[in-house]
């Protein structure tokens, strides 16, 4: 299987992003955490690893992912939406300012 790295970037490029609103719950406890996010997309694996990363801002949710594991967490989609749905920006990164995109000043 052959993936057209050029297709695949554009597309990645091109990816849209939803807002919505999310919630956190704790089966074990019954506690839930309610949230907010420009990329529903994506806010569901962030949190998981700054969760088993034992880095979350929030102590609460933090103290209760170590008490009851991942097993005793759900992530559901309150609501989103359709209405914010945006082009995800990519910045060019600084590894292909030599491969004809202009260089910031400053860096060698």
């Amino acid at each position: 299987m052959t993936i057209d790295k050029k297709a695949a970037k554009a597309a990645y490029k091109e990816r849209k992003s939803v807002a919505g609103i999310y919630a956190v719950r704790c089966g074990a406890s019954g506690q839930v955490w309610v949230g907010h996010t420009p990329t529903l997309g994506t806010i569901q694996n962030r949190i998981w690893f700054t969760l088993r990363q034992a880095n979350h801002p929030d102590p609460g949710l933090q103290s209760a992912w170590a008490a009851h594991g991942p097993a005793g967490f759900a992530f559901e989609v309150l609501e989103a939406d359709p209405r914010r749905v945006r082009r995800v920006r990519v910045r060019p990164s600084l590894a292909n300012a030599g491969q004809g995109a202009a260089a910031s000043p400053g860096v060698a």
